[in-house]
């Protein structure tokens, strides 16, 4: 099945997925844009007739759940991604990202091991990297950072 999220259903998955199940509320608090609470329960809802989030009742409130998992978007956004900017070519891509200039050098030196090992071992099976998770869900009134700033 190829996964396709827009971009405001990515960023409620990317909450599930960091933070397990949610509330639609706790789902709210920890998205970045401030959303009213029922642009946020349609979304959730959206997801669950897509397939990509289920629920169990909990009071008279859902815990919504993710029921796809962050690789298997990753690997068909990444598949887009390849096919829609860079032409289906996945060096291409490989070269703009290397080439880019807000890589760390530590990041860089990883990547050049992913890549020595794959020339190493090329019919390995490649290796997933897990995202470290986040902060759990803030309380009610608690601070809500900025796009980009630290919890």
């Amino acid at each position: 099945m190829r996964v396709t999220f827009t971009e405001r259903e990515l960023d409620i998955m990317a909450v599930l997925w960091e933070h397990g199940p949610c509330t639609a509320a706790e789902v709210r608090s920890l998205l970045a844009d401030d959303l009213a609470h029922n642009t946020v329960l349609t979304m959730l809802r959206i997801l669950e007739e897509k397939g990509y989030v289920g629920h169990a009742e909990e009071g008279r409130a859902h815990r919504f759940h993710a029921l796809v998992a962050r690789e298997e978007a990753g690997t068909s956004a990444f598949g887009r991604l390849v096919d829609a900017v860079f032409g289906g070519s996945a060096e291409a891509l490989l070269t703009h990202f290397v080439r880019d200039r807000r890589l760390s050098r530590e990041e860089l030196q990883r990547i050049r091991d992913v890549l020595d090992e794959r020339l190493s071992h090329p019919d390995a099976p490649p290796h997933r990297v897990v995202s470290p998770r986040r902060s759990p869900p803030r309380a009610k009134g608690e601070h809500k950072p900025a796009r980009g700033e630290r919890p």
